[in-house]
């Protein structure tokens, strides 16, 4: 297997209490047809309920149904679980790490950097907060804002339990502690939307078969039948969605200049959360397209050949908080190439920074453009 079909690897980190679990559990129960590998550090992570059905597979691993698979592993079994997690047989679309216990989390990052495994890839950082406690876990673990130094993503969690007032404050004391542009995604009771995360997949398999989500929706129905008057958004299948985020959309035929999007990506406001799809630049070299996928502040590109007939269009997924889309549109449309064969190889360096390669120089040795990438040598975040 290549980097362009590996997995993505999706840390969730955040001291006891912030809501790590509770977060791990909504993803599981609103995952559509993704099939997710999950590693935790104990497998009362999961909930019980769940786990009195799961069906045993072995070496710590258990069957969540539908496809999910979940492990519980310490910090040294971590890239022999990867592997298993990663195995074609399973067919898993995404992983999703429960940081508790097995490392730093700048560690982590380390770790899944660096690993050489071609079926796994690291997917980004999702630090979760715990809003009604967030002083008090700041005096306890001074730790924190290293930790949030290298998020890609913040949830603001329990924002249920804060007044607008005590929001404001610490959002801007987050806005503070994060890298420049990190995203902070407000939540309660962990409902935050998978789709900032991994693509939910259209469900492909008959349920009923007493899988995670399966019991999760069963679980919601009941507790509705008790409590009528809560009202929540739902999803198709299970749990509780809020719908606060947007999405659009962006469709060109003419190639983009890969500067002017770099250019764009930098300047990507906070609430932007994800960016998922593909771009043509038509640059002599490089005329495959190039799958994009940002989480927070991480961005990757991964370079892919056209199929056979396929037409050569950049296809572009925004998803945000808070934006304003039409201005969004406006400058990704300000980013098209009318002559793009004409355009010189070096132009494509600020993308092929965000290219997974192998240990070694990087191409463009600018300090600024090294902020957002991880592999970059000189990216004091992971000095």
């Amino acid at each position: 297997m290549d980097r362009v079909n590996s997995i993505p690897v999706v840390v969730l980190a955040g001291f006891l209490g912030s809501g790590k679990t509770t977060v791990l559990n909504h993803l599981l129960g609103n995952r559509g047809g993704t099939r997710i590998g999950v590693v935790v550090n104990d497998f009362g992570s999961i909930e019980v309920d769940a786990m009195s059905v799961a069906g045993q597979v072995g070496d710590s691993m258990v069957s969540l149904g539908g496809g999910c698979l979940c492990c519980a592993v310490d910090g040294s079994e971590l890239d022999a679980y990867l592997e298993k997690l990663a195995d074609p047989i399973h067919r898993i679309d995404v992983i999703v790490i429960e940081a508790s216990g097995l490392a730093e989390p700048q560690e982590m990052v380390r770790m899944l950097v660096a690993n050489e495994n071609p079926a796994v890839r690291y997917g980004g950082m999702v630090q979760i907060v715990d809003a009604a406690e967030f002083g008090a876990t700041r005096a306890r673990h001074p730790e924190t804002d290293r930790h949030l130094a290298v998020a890609d993503l913040v949830v603001l969690n329990k924002t249920d339990r804060v007044d607008a007032a005590a929001r404001a404050g610490i959002e801007a004391e987050l806005a503070a502690l994060c890298a420049p542009g990190i995203p902070i995604v407000g939540a309660d009771h962990g409902r935050i939307d998978p789709e900032l995360l991994f693509d939910r997949r259209p469900w492909t398999e008959t349920r009923g078969q007493l899988s995670f989500e399966d019991l999760l929706a069963q679980a919601h129905d009941h507790e509705h039948d008790h409590d009528h008057d809560r009202e929540h958004d739902h999803d198709d299948h299970a749990g509780h969605v809020h719908t606060e985020y947007e999405s659009i959309e962006f469709v060109s035929e003419q190639a983009l200049s890969p500067r002017r999007f770099i250019d764009f990506l930098d300047r990507r406001p906070a609430g932007l959360y994800r960016i998922k799809g593909y771009v043509y630049f038509g640059v002599p070299g490089h005329e495959e397209r190039y799958e994009v996928h940002a989480v927070g502040r991480f961005l990757r590109f991964a370079p892919q050949p056209w199929g056979r007939g396929e037409p050569r269009l950049t296809q572009l997924v925004l998803i945000g908080s808070g934006t304003d889309g039409p201005a969004l549109l406006r400058e990704l449309e300000a980013c098209r190439e009318a002559e793009p064969r004409h355009a010189r190889p070096e132009s494509m360096w600020g993308v092929l920074r965000y290219v997974h390669r192998p240990a070694g120089p990087v191409p463009d040795p600018d300090p600024e453009a090294a902020d957002l990438d991880p592999d970059a040598d000189s990216d004091p975040e992971y000095d």
